[in-house]
């Protein structure tokens, strides 16, 4: 028996818009970053507008940076995942 499930995603390309867009509506450049995460290369940062996301512990810190809340920097989307739960049913037990 199959059943579909509704589960969010990161979405990459909208979450690195969405932090590209903050950073520019409070006046903190890449750079500016770059040093206060003291990262060695400022790419890292411009690499997260699209490319890779932050790492938790980096989006704690932009986020106090930038004033708003990690959930204001990150944009998901709905997928949906078949699953047939005939197979390899287990009891969760307490």
């Amino acid at each position: 028996m199959k059943t579909t499930y509704l589960r969010p995603v990161l979405d990459l390309e909208a979450t690195g818009a969405k932090i590209k867009t903050i950073m520019k509506q409070k006046g903190v450049t890449p750079r500016q970053l770059q040093l206060i995460l003291g990262f060695p290369y400022v790419q890292t940062i411009y690499n997260w507008f699209g490319k890779n996301l932050p790492t938790i512990d980096n989006f704690v810190v932009l986020s106090q940076i930038l004033g708003v809340t990690i959930e204001d920097l990150i944009v998901t989307r709905m997928v949906e995942t078949e699953v047939d739960i005939s197979e390899g049913v287990e009891a969760i037990s307490a």
